[in-house]
């Protein structure tokens, strides 16, 4: 007889107060692995922890030059080194990549924006623990496979560095307690690179509702739809790695883009929390048949050619604290126009970015004109992108946010300032990919979402936009040119 994961789970003595498993969940095929990970999931959502040092609005003492430290130089790594090329302040220690080519790019870039030469590793696998061991280096900056991320940042943190890394920043909940764990005991900071809350329009509703422009925010949606069912067959990620994600996860695997700015607005773990997700998935309809389709005219795609992908569209409810609710989308292989949606709902105004172009409505159930959008827009851009904005977009980057995002990562660390973005919000918007794959394999039932902060998010103060203090760090500009061999592809 096949067992059911209730049964499973309630043999195992993990049903959890706030968890509920109902009777309408039907026995499974998943493998004692997968159940094994599930049951962690219960485990570590459940498990009571103490904040031992409060990261929110932690200033690290500054940094006159930083020295980073950089690892991955395949899809999106050359970008990110030119953009942190461009910035003053910066060095450039180190440069890791196990593939040659890839280090040669790096090199170029160095030469090409008029930095020295940066010592080289990758001769093994784990060759960046080497680069992390060194004691003139102070942060590490990665852009790595996805399984990468907790390990390098953890390891960075416990040699005393900061960690910059690209999301998901974690893929299951211990790891997501692992990355706030390491920071809060050594206080070095751990940046989730989600650049979507430095987009220009989404700091500008950010700013609005700041000054109560949305009155009480009630409702927002967000997502990543992006079809990258080519980039994902395509042979161009190491081992296929992306491409075999989407055949073990079933979930939201790629949630922040959509869900960090939504955040912002919303004051999460600063001021409210979110407490429970429930999550559905539809069936797979594309990822088969093109495994099976390329799969007749390369023999490298056999293996590949199974009935094993994850749905294509997944969407998830979370309500917070405070009684608000998120509306949260992920689907990377249907043919539809790119969006992230980004819809803000409050007493007194409703802002959405997707379809262009962006609207707001200030109550009058109307899309203010184009006209009236110029005003809001004058009115309410926030300092960061009349410091940096044209200089952003001249830089490029997803249309300048990337350079606004390393730019303003960079002035922090120089001038002793907390970061917009902590570990606390890396934690609680990489956790969606677990929670949501949790709620998708027990029959959409809900789960509790972890408070990574332990209670600490009603005291802690929003992120500081003003601009006050720092916004002194320069640009090189004479380095600002476009170099179609480093251009950011938008993945």
């Amino acid at each position: 007889m096949k067992t059911s994961r209730r049964t499973f789970l309630k043999s195992a003595g993990t049903l959890t107060v706030g968890v509920v498993i109902s009777p309408s969940i039907i026995s499974c095929n998943k493998s004692k692995n997968e159940d094994v990970k599930f049951l962690n999931t219960l485990n570590e959502v459940r498990k009571s922890r103490k904040q031992h040092f409060n990261m929110c609005g932690y200033a690290a003492p500054p940094l006159e030059t930083v020295r980073i430290g950089f690892i991955g130089l395949g899809n999106r790594g050359p970008s990110s080194l030119r953009r942190l090329c461009l910035i003053d302040g910066v060095e450039i220690k180190a440069i890791c990549d196990v593939r040659p080519e890839s280090l040669a790019k790096g090199r170029k870039i160095l030469a090409d924006t008029g930095l020295p030469p940066a010592d080289e590793y990758g001769k093994t696998e784990d060759d960046w623990k080497n680069m992390c061991d060194r004691n003139d280096i102070d942060l590490i900056y990665q852009v790595t496979p996805w399984r990468l991320h907790t390990p390098v940042s953890v390891y960075a943190m416990e040699h005393d560095k900061h960690a910059a890394v690209e999301m998901p920043a974690a893929l299951t909940i211990e790891d997501c307690w692992k990355l706030v764990e390491t920071s809060e005991r050594t206080k070095k900071h751990c940046m989730m690179l989600e650049n979507c809350c430095y987009d220009f329009f989404e700091m500008q509703v950010l700013n609005m509702a700041r000054q109560g422009v949305f009155g009480e925010i009630i409702h927002a949606e967000a997502a990543y739809i992006h079809d990258q069912l080519g980039i994902a067959f395509g042979k161009s990620y190491p081992e296929m790695w992306l491409l075999k994600e989407s055949q073990t996860r079933n979930g939201n695997h790629y949630p922040t883009h959509g869900l960090g700015p939504v955040c912002q607005v919303m004051n999460i773990n600063r001021g409210d929390r979110m407490t429970k997700l429930v999550s559905m998935q539809s069936n797979d309809f594309t990822y088969g048949p093109e495994a099976h389709r390329l799969a007749q005219q390369d023999d490298f795609y056999k293996e590949f050619d199974t009935d094993s992908y994850r749905g294509n569209m997944n969407t998830s409810i979370i309500k917070t604290e405070k009684g608000r609710t998120i509306m949260l989308q992920h689907d990377v292989s249907s043919p539809r126009p790119y969006s992230r949606i980004y819809m803000v709902s409050g007493t007194k105004a409703v802002a959405q970015k997707w379809p262009l172009p962006p609207r707001i409505s200030l109550g009058n159930h109307e899309w203010l004109s184009e006209a009236e959008m110029k005003e809001l827009e004058e009115k309410y851009t926030p300092p960061i992108v009349k410091k940096v904005g044209d200089l952003a977009k001249k830089v490029g980057g997803h249309g300048g946010m990337d350079f606004m995002m390393d730019w303003r990562l960079i002035d922090c660390l120089r001038n002793g300032l907390p970061l917009d973005q902590n570990v606390y919000d890396a934690a609680l918007w990489s956790s969606m990919v677990a929670l949501t794959e949790w709620s998708v394999a027990n029959d959409s039932e809900p789960i509790e979402v972890p408070d990574f902060t332990c209670g600490a998010y009603k005291a802690n103060q929003p992120i500081d936009i003003s601009m006050e203090k720092g916004g002194n760090t320069g640009v090189r500009l004479e380095s600002i040119k476009t170099d179609e061999s480093v251009k950011q592809q938008n993945v």
